[in-house]
């Protein structure tokens, strides 16, 4: 049986609904599942894992994963454990990932990490969606180029490193089939939107629109020097990853585009 952490999310759910599609038996956990799982819980951590042979790990924005968890995963005899990360992380400074990935690697379990580029879904499920609706997005990284990932295809890595041989002490770093910059993913968004999505890619444009949604200024400064080491890395690569891994090419952002509920 394969447990499913944040079966609600935006991952989460392709994962636990992919799996179901090739007949493994799936227990998705959550603080509103049958069978609970709460972070801030802890004697919750036991029943969602006990008599799972695999899980597939993701912590919710701002929740560090305690290596507890690891540990006790195995104490209940699960095997296989597939982390989902991101790719920027390193460039970033995001010690809440990097401590994850470290538990996992540390934690005496066969384990795989996914770290995949920015999601598509941020546009239409995620934290971009209002800027969406207003009509401006603002991200401070300028022109540089990202490949953004569509959320199916990091379900489908996923849930080969879940269920398949030969990803044991893998990391996979999972991206669409082209790179875009905010400009150009928001002017894509905008046409199949049916209205006018501009980006400003300044640093200001990023502090007016945190500073309105009540973000505190330390944690502004934070991100703005993380976007900072974003830009100065550079464009983004796309990977073969993808279709290495299930047989089929990255969905292209156009397609998301086309097909998400605007």
């Amino acid at each position: 049986m394969i447990v499913v952490l944040g079966p609600g999310g935006t991952v989460g759910r392709r994962v636990t609904a992919r799996l179901r599609a090739t007949g493994a038996e799936v227990r998705p956990v959550s603080r509103s599942t049958p069978v609970r799982f709460d972070w801030s819980a802890p004697e919750t951590w036991a029943p969602a894992l006990t008599g799972g042979s695999a899980l597939f790990l993701m912590a919710p924005d701002g929740v560090p994963v305690d290596p507890e968890l690891i540990a006790l995963a195995a104490r209940t005899g699960l095997r296989r454990i597939v982390l989902l990360s991101s790719r920027a992380i390193d460039v970033m400074g995001d010690g809440r990932l990097l401590d994850a990935e470290r538990a996992v690697r540390d934690g005496g379990l066969e384990w795989s990490i996914v770290r995949a580029d920015w999601f598509d879904q941020n546009f239409d499920e995620g934290f971009l969606r209002p800027a969406v609706e207003a009509g401006t997005v603002a991200i401070p990284v300028g022109g540089v180029r990202q490949t953004f990932a569509d959320a199916g295809d990091i379900a489908a890595v996923a849930v080969a490193a879940l269920t398949g041989d030969g990803h044991a002490g893998a990391t996979h770093e999972v991206t669409g089939p082209e790179a875009l910059t905010f400009g150009e993913a928001c002017a894509i968004v905008g046409a199949a939107a049916g209205r006018q999505v501009h980006f400003d890619g300044t640093t200001e444009a990023y502090r007016a629109a945190m500073t309105s949604f009540g973000v505190p200024e330390p944690q502004i400064a934070r991100d703005v020097a993380a976007f900072a080491a974003l830009a100065a890395a550079g464009d983004s690569t796309p990977l073969d990853t993808v279709e290495r891994l299930t047989g089929r090419p990255p969905r292209r952002f156009a397609d998301y585009a086309a097909a998400a509920a605007w």
